[in-house]
C-alpha cells in the first residue's frame, strides 16, 4: 500500500516537460516562482492527464483483458508520477483545479482496478483537501475532526474559490462513494447537506440529499475526467436506492422498499444491478400480495442478463405461495441448472459502477440464492415435502455424490430456512428412498452414515459428561445415529423383515434413553445441532421410535407389548396425537374399555385445541416418518368410538 503523494520537495524538471528526472541546474534555470514556467508546466501536466485519460478509455475499449490490464496499471502508474510532479510544488490556486482533477482520476481508476474502495484512498483525498486550506493558510483545521472536519472547513472558503468548485464537487463525489461503500452514512448526509445550497439542506433524507445535488457542469477546456461529478451523483443515487430498498425489505417495510427499489430501477442501472432490483421488487410485491405483478418483473429480470439464480429461486417461493407446485419444481431444476454453470463476469469499467458501491449480499437478502449444492438441497427437499418420492430420492443421492466428492466445496445450510447439517441430509435421503420404496438403498445410505458418525458417540453413559466438557465424542451425534436405526427399522419393515425392523427399533431407544436434557454449559453448536438436540426433537424421536416398533408388535399379534410401547410413547411425548390414537386402539382391541373411555374424552376435548410441538418443526426426515406411522383416518376413529360408546350405554 503506497503513500500518498506530497511534501517531496521540488519538482524536477526535463526538456519533455515538468515530469521526468533532470539535473538541479535545470531547475535554476527555470525559477519555479516564475508566471511563465508555471503556465508552461501547467500547460504540459494537462496535456499528461489528458493522454493518460484517453490512454485509459483505450484500455477499457481493448477486448484483449491482458492488454486491457496492461494498460491500466500503466495509466495508474502514470496519474501516480503527475500527482508527485504536482505536489511537489507548494499549492496554488491556479494549479490546483488540475491537481484536483488528477487525484479524483487516480482514486477512480485505482477504485475500480481493485473492485472497492481501500482506506488508503481516503488519504489521497485528505491531501487534496489539505491543499486547499494550504493555499487559504488555515492549515490549523486539517486534522481536527479528520475528513469530516476537512471538508466543512474547505466548504466553507469555497466561496472565496470559484475556479475549484467543478473540481471540489468531483473530490465530494469520491468522497460520498467512499462513505457510502463503508457504511458510513452520517458522515455521508452532513456531506451532502453542506454541499446542497436548496432547502433541502436541513433534511436528513440521504436519497433527498443526493436528488437536489447538483453538481456544476465540466467547462470544455477543462481537464480530462475518467468520470465526472454528475456522473458519479448518478452512481450514488441508482446505489443507495438499491441498498435502502434491499434494507427494508429484508426489515419487513414493504412500500418504502418498494418506493426506493423503484427508485433504483429508474436510475443509472448496470443490467447485472437491474436482475436484482427486478427481483427484489418481485419479492416485495409477492408480499404485499400482488402475485401477478410480481411475476412480472421476475420475468423482466430473467430477460435482462444471464445472473438467473435470484429471479429463479424467488419464482420458486411465489409458485410454492400459490400452491402451483409443478411450476415452483420447474423453477428449482432451473435454478439447480443455472447454478451448475460457471458464469464468467464482463470485464469491469474502468470507472466507479454501482456494483462497486453495493455491499456483499446478506444470506437473510431474497437476492441470496446460495451455492449448487444449496440449490439442489431445496430442489430435494421440495420434492420429499410435495410427494414427489422418485425425483426426491434421484435428487438426494445426487446431492450426497456432490457432498462426498472432494473437489465439491464444503456444503453448507441454505439461506432460510436454517437448512441441515451434512448428517441430516443424508437421513432425509434415506427417508426418500425408502418413501420411493427403495429400501435396500436406504439401508446402504444408513450405513455410510454410521460409518461416519457412529465412532463419535460416547462409548458408556458415564462419557457424556465427557463429551459435554469437549472431548472429541461428540453428544451431538447421539440423534442422528438414533435416527438411523431409526430408519433402518423402516427400510426393513418395508422389506417385510419384523425381526430386524424391531431389533433396529430397540437400538435406537437403549441410545435415545442415555440422553440426558441439553445441557446449557454444553457450548456452542450450529442451528441443525440445537434443532437436532432440542428436547422437543428428542422428545418426538423417542415417540416416533415407540410407536413405530408398537405397531410391529400389533402385526405379529402381540397387543400387550404394543400397548407398553404406545403407553410409553404418550408419556415421552403427551402433546403427540398419533401415539394417543394407536394406544385408544389397542385398549380397544384388549377390551379395556374403561381406559379407552378416558382416552377418547381426552382426545375429543383436545381437538379443536392447536396440535402443540406440531411436526412441521421437526427435521424433514423425522416429519417424513411420522408420515408412515400416522393412523390413516383419525377422525372416523373417533367417530366410531363415539357410536361404539352410545350403543354401550343402550344396553
Amino acid at each position: 500500500m503506497e503513500a500518498p503523494p506530497g511534501g517531496q520537495g521540488s519538482v524536477r524538471f526535463s526538456r519533455k516537460g515538468c515530469l521526468g528526472p533532470a539535473s538541479a541546474t535545470m531547475a535554476h534555470k527555470t525559477p519555479l516562482g516564475s508566471s511563465a514556467s508555471q503556465a508552461s508546466c501547467l500547460d504540459l501536466w494537462r496535456e499528461k492527464n489528458d493522454q493518460l485519460v484517453r490512454q485509459a478509455k483505450v484500455a477499457q475499449d481493448s477486448g484483449l483483458s491482458l492488454r486491457r490490464q496492461q494498460l491500466a496499471q500503466d495509466t495508474l502508474e502514470g496519474l501516480r508520477e503527475l500527482l508527485h510532479s504536482l505536489q511537489g510544488l507548494p499549492a496554488a490556486v491556479s494549479v490546483l483545479p488540475l491537481e484536483l482533477t488528477v487525484i479524483c482520476n487516480f482514486i477512480t481508476l485505482r477504485a475500480s482496478l481493485a473492485q472497492g474502495f481501500t482506506e488508503d484512498l481516503a488519504q489521497y483525498i485528505q491531501q487534496g483537501l489539505e491543499r486547499v486550506l494550504e493555499t487559504q493558510e488555515q492549515l490549523e483545521a486539517r486534522l481536527e475532526h479528520g475528513l469530516r472536519g476537512l471538508w466543512e472547513s474547505v466548504l466553507h472558503i469555497s466561496s472565496l474559490l470559484p475556479e475549484l468548485h467543478t473540481a471540489l464537487h468531483h473530490l465530494a463525489g469520491l468522497q460520498a462513494a467512499f462513505w457510502l461503500s463503508t457504511h458510513r452514512l452520517g458522515d455521508l448526509t452532513l456531506l451532502l447537506q453542506t454541499l446542497n445550497v436548496s432547502q433541502s439542506r436541513a433534511s436528513e433524507d440521504l436519497l433527498l440529499l443526493l436528488k437536489t445535488w447538483r453538481p456544476p457542469a465540466e467547462e470544455s477546456d477543462a481537464p480530462l475526467t475518467l468520470q465526472n461529478a454528475r456522473g458519479l451523483r448518478d452512481v450514488l443515487l441508482t446505489a443507495f436506492a438499491c441498498c435502502q430498498g434491499l434494507q427494508e425489505l429484508i426489515a419487513g417495510n414493504l412500500p418504502r422498499a418498494l418506493s426506493s427499489l423503484h427508485e433504483a430501477a429508474s436510475g443509472l442501472c448496470p443490467r447485472p444491478v437491474l436482475v436484482q432490483v427486478y427481483t427484489a421488487l418481485g419479492t416485495c410485491l409477492r408480499k404485499m400480495g400482488s402475485p401477478q405483478r410480481a411475476l412480472l418483473y421476475l420475468v423482466a429480470a430473467l430477460k435482462e442478463g444471464s445472473t438467473w439464480g435470484p429471479p429463479l429461486l424467488e419464482a420458486s417461493r411465489l409458485y410454492q405461495q400459490l400452491g402451483n407446485t409443478a411450476a415452483e419444481i420447474e423453477s428449482l431444476e432451473l435454478l439447480v441448472e443455472a447454478l451448475s454453470v460457471t458464469h464468467i463476469p464482463e470485464a469491469p469499467q474502468l470507472l466507479i459502477e454501482v456494483e462497486l458501491l453495493l455491499p456483499r449480499t446478506d444470506p437473510a437478502s431474497p437476492l441470496h440464492c446460495g451455492t449448487h449444492s444449496q440449490a439442489k438441497y431445496l430442489l430435494a427437499s421440495r420434492c420429499l415435502q410435495t410427494g414427489r418420492a422418485e425425483d426426491a430420492a434421484e435428487h438426494y443421492l445426487d446431492l450426497l455424490a456432490l457432498l462426498l466428492d472432494s473437489s465439491e466445496p464444503k456444503f453448507s445450510p441454505p439461506p432460510c430456512p436454517p437448512g441441515p447439517c451434512v448428517p441430516e441430509v443424508f437421513l432425509e435421503a434415506a427417508a426418500a428412498l425408502i418413501q420411493a420404496g427403495r429400501a435396500q438403498d436406504a439401508l446402504t445410505v444408513c450405513e455410510e452414515l454410521l460409518s461416519r458418525t457412529s465412532s463419535l458417540l460416547p462409548k458408556r453413559p458415564r462419557l457424556w459428561e465427557d463429551a459435554r466438557r469437549g472431548t472429541k465424542e461428540s453428544p451431538h451425534c447421539l440423534p442422528w445415529v438414533s435416527a438411523t436405526y431409526l430408519l433402518q427399522g423402516q427400510a426393513w419393515v418395508q422389506l417385510g423383515a419384523q425381526k430386524e425392523a424391531i431389533s433396529e427399533f430397540s437400538r435406537c431407544l437403549e441410545l435415545l434413553f442415555q440422553a440426558t436434557p441439553k445441557d446449557k454449559e454444553q457450548g456452542p453448536a450450529s442451528s441443525c445441532e440445537q434443532r437436532c438436540t432440542s428436547d422437543v426433537a428428542l422428545q418426538q424421536l423417542r415417540a416416533a421410535t415407540l410407536i413405530s416398533r408398537g405397531l410391529e408388535w400389533v402385526a405379529s399379534g402381540q397387543d400387550t407389548k404394543a400397548l407398553q410401547d404406545f403407553l410409553l410413547s404418550v408419556q415421552v411425548c403427551p402433546g403427540n396425537r398419533d401415539a394417543s390414537f394407536h394406544l385408544l386402539q389397542t385398549l380397544r382391541r384388549l377390551d379395556r374399555r374403561d381406559e379407552a373411555a378416558a382416552l377418547w374424552r381426552r382426545l375429543e376435548a383436545q381437538t379443536e385445541l392447536p396440535q402443540e410441538n406440531a411436526t412441521w418443526s421437526l427435521p424433514l426426515y423425522l416429519e417424513t416418518c411420522f408420515g408412515w406411522i400416522r393412523p390413516p383416518d383419525r377422525e372416523t376413529l373417533l367417530e366410531e368410538f363415539r357410536t361404539s360408546l352410545l350403543e354401550t350405554c343402550d344396553l
